[in-house]
């Protein structure tokens, strides 16, 4: 049999591609052009967010490190009179903080803890609670809605000048008791006067992001559980509360971060330099008040670096569920809303 040799054609001189690529490894050029000028769009877009993270986030911190390393003019040996430059100090004032002054700090730091934890927890039992009613479908629910939000809408200033009235010695809150109890004076009555004003004015801010996340839920899901034999607190464990966590873990990481700097309202409700309600943010102004600027810059990086590491260990803990669940969480939602619907069908 004699071998029959085909003459080079045209597909013989064709490169062999695969998957986009020649056989040198080149991909298109006109890929790469996209992929630059999507990236070129997306930092234009992030531009003015970064811009604006700069000036009110990023250059107060550097300036509020760079004073923290500086002392208080005061008077130069030399010459007997007030120095015109700051002097240069290091880290004296932060081992000032942790040393000398570290029992006023660490009484700070403790309030700003035991009210952080204590309100977050009671707002989110409230709020939910909130939540839940203003989703419910009766009469007069618009009416409830807005009463319910009007404590959120009102300044922290009022609202701390409205609970002093109401803590005041003849105050309402004494006759509701029927004690005489000084509720602005110093003692753990004065923490609980702090609480009570908090948890009332912000629990609306957690009901309503708690009702946002009610609100996308199909009635589906409930009408299947309910024809399945299901509760109305096994409907709620089950339910309601893995579908909003989401939702209820964003509101909780924004109100520590609040918490965290409370200021104004134990300023204004119980006043300035009592140890029972002296929060970092109180103790910084206090000494902003006093001239001594180094000082209180090196105790509000303090409070910006607990700030900080409470987030990002709030994200790195919680991440997947403030993202609205990934990989076993979403499966184990698509199950559940899967096996609700099977029910409905099979009903």
């Amino acid at each position: 049999m004699t071998d029959i040799e085909m003459p080079p054609g045209p597909t013989a001189a064709r490169p062999h591609r695969r998957s986009g690529t020649t056989v040198t490894g080149r991909r298109p050029r006109a890929r790469t052009r996209a992929t630059a000028g999507t990236g070129r769009m997306a930092a234009l877009l992030v531009s003015p967010t970064l811009l604006v993270l700069t000036i009110v986030v990023l250059y107060p911190t550097l300036m509020a490190l760079r004073e923290s390393l500086y002392g208080p003019k005061g008077l130069d040996p030399k010459t007997g009179f007030i120095r015109s430059t700051e002097p240069f100090v290091g880290l004296r004032n932060y081992a000032d903080i942790l040393g000398a002054a570290g029992d006023r700090f660490w009484n700070a730091f403790w309030n700003t803890t035991f009210f952080t934890v204590v309100t977050v927890g009671l707002e989110t039992v409230i709020g939910v609670v909130m939540a839940l009613i203003m989703h419910r479908a009766f009469s007069g629910r618009a009416l409830v809605r807005a009463s319910i939000l009007v404590p959120w809408a009102v300044p922290t200033a009022i609202s701390g000048l409205l609970w002093r009235w109401i803590f005041n010695s003849d105050g309402i809150a004494n006759a509701l008791i029927g004690r005489q109890i000084l509720w602005t004076t110093e003692g753990f009555h004065a923490k609980v006067a702090v609480i009570v004003a908090e948890v009332w004015k912000t629990a609306p801010f957690i009901g309503l992001l708690v009702l946002a996340g009610l609100q996308v839920i199909p009635n589906e899901v409930y009408e299947a559980a309910r024809i399945d034999g299901a509760s109305a607190l096994r409907r709620f464990w089950h339910i309601t509360l893995p579908l909003v966590k989401p939702a209820l873990l964003v509101a909780m990481l924004f109100r520590c971060m609040d918490a965290l700097r409370m200021f104004d309202l134990p300023y204004i409700l119980i006043g300035a330099q009592k140890n029972s309600v002296e929060t970092l943010s109180m103790l910084a102004q206090n000494e902003a008040s006093n001239v001594r600027f180094g000082p209180a810059s090196a105790y509000a990086v303090l409070l910006f670096l607990y700030v900080f590491l409470i987030a990002l260990a709030f994200v790195r803990l919680l991440g997947a569920d403030l993202a609205g669940g990934t990989g076993a969480g979403r499966r184990k939602t698509k199950t559940r809303l899967v096996f609700a619907r099977r029910t409905e069908v099979t009903a």
